[in-house]
């Protein structure tokens, strides 16, 4: 029996190691919950990651590009992202302001973690192969 894609993405998930760059403000846990990166590369980005990997368990993510992810959170705002915020693109406070508001809606929606996948990610998981950029954000 063939596995659909979510299946094959929570597997490649609970399987894999992450890496998180602890933010410099620690209600961002209440706010956005806990972003991971799949690579260590990925996570320095944001700062500098742990030391140590972490695993996870997720069950119930939403996933996809940003912009999927935001068609199923706000249906009538998704074109326009940080009209769902109110403020302009591309500051920096709009984007944690939309990552917040994320990750309430994904929370209330019933989700554990927000996955933001690469454009080619789906095409690696519908061959069952681990995508190169994976985001995590859980929601728990």
């Amino acid at each position: 029996m063939k596995k659909d894609i979510k299946s094959i993405l929570i597997d490649k998930i609970n399987k894999s190691v992450w890496w998180h760059v602890a933010p410099k403000d620690v209600s961002a846990y209440k706010k956005r919950g806990k972003f991971l990166a799949s690579t260590y590369k990925q996570a320095e980005f944001y700062g500098r990651p742990n030391d140590v990997s972490e695993k996870v368990h997720i069950n119930n993510p939403i996933y996809g590009s940003e912009i999927e992810i935001l068609k199923n959170l706000f249906p009538r705002n998704y074109e326009k992202p940080f009209s769902i915020v109110g403020d302009d693109v591309g500051d920096y406070n709009s984007r944690i302001n939309l990552d917040t508001k994320m990750f309430k809606k994904a929370k209330k929606m019933g989700y554990d973690a927000i996955v933001l996948l690469g454009s080619n990610g789906k095409k690696f998981l519908s061959r069952n192969r681990k995508p190169h950029s994976i985001e995590l954000n859980l929601c728990k």
